[in-house]
């Protein structure tokens, strides 16, 4: 039995409805086993992933409209996986991932709310070097850098899991560290570009931030 609330709401995007669980505020937290701990997520981090922030919100957007056709595709750090969802949705080849122990269950459900068949999850590690994940053409993630850590562990994971053609899409709210992601992500051959948030994503989803794209082609 689960110690932590939760909540139900409906996120349009691109001109469909998606219905997600979510945890219902950022002060819940539940780890009796300490299985997240030993993660090393601590209680004031548990929360991040069960809600929808901004930058998922627009990603979600950008997945709305994206040509799909036959791209192989990576979510990382993907928490409630909205972006995947839609994906997902429109027919896309996508794996949702995450390195907390409750994101499973909550992309199972939030699958089931939306009617949709199985789709894809893996457990990542970003430290790790053996996943057995494969290649993939496209990979997107959302907030992902908030820890003075994560652009080299995030820049040397996208590498081993980005294919010889691959396009990497990262939303970013603009926690000072995308600089350094993008010099890494340069010094594995990606080519980078980076653009403001539209007056739409300022208006429609509260973002400030930055769409960063890299894209690799083989030589």
């Amino acid at each position: 039995m689960s110690s932590y609330e939760t909540t139900m709401q409906t996120q349009s995007v691109c001109g469909s409805d998606y219905q997600v669980e979510s945890l219902k505020d950022l002060q819940q937290f539940s780890d009796p086993d300490g299985l997240a701990e030993r993660l090393g997520i601590s209680s004031a981090t548990w929360p991040l992933f069960g809600v929808i922030w901004p930058s998922g919100l627009v990603l979600a957007d950008i997945l709305g409209l994206y040509n799909l056709d036959g791209l192989k595709i990576l979510e990382l750090g993907c928490g409630l996986a909205l972006a995947s969802l839609v994906a997902h949705g429109r027919g896309g080849d996508i794996t949702a991932s995450d390195h907390h122990p409750l994101a499973r269950g909550f992309l199972r459900a939030n699958v089931a709310l939306n009617r949709m068949r199985p789709m894809k999850f893996s457990t990542c590690d970003w430290k790790a070097t053996k996943t057995g994940l494969g290649k993939f053409d496209l990979i997107i993630g959302s907030d992902l850098l908030y820890e003075p850590s994560h652009p080299g562990l995030l820049a040397s994971f996208i590498n081993l899991h980005a294919g010889t053609t691959a396009t990497v899409i990262i939303v970013d709210p603009g926690r000072h560290l995308q600089g350094k992601f993008t010099r890494m992500m340069e010094g594995f051959r990606f080519d980078a570009h980076a653009r403001a948030a539209t007056s739409a994503q300022r208006d429609a989803r509260s973002f400030k931030g930055k769409v960063l794209t890299y894209t690799r082609t083989e030589s």
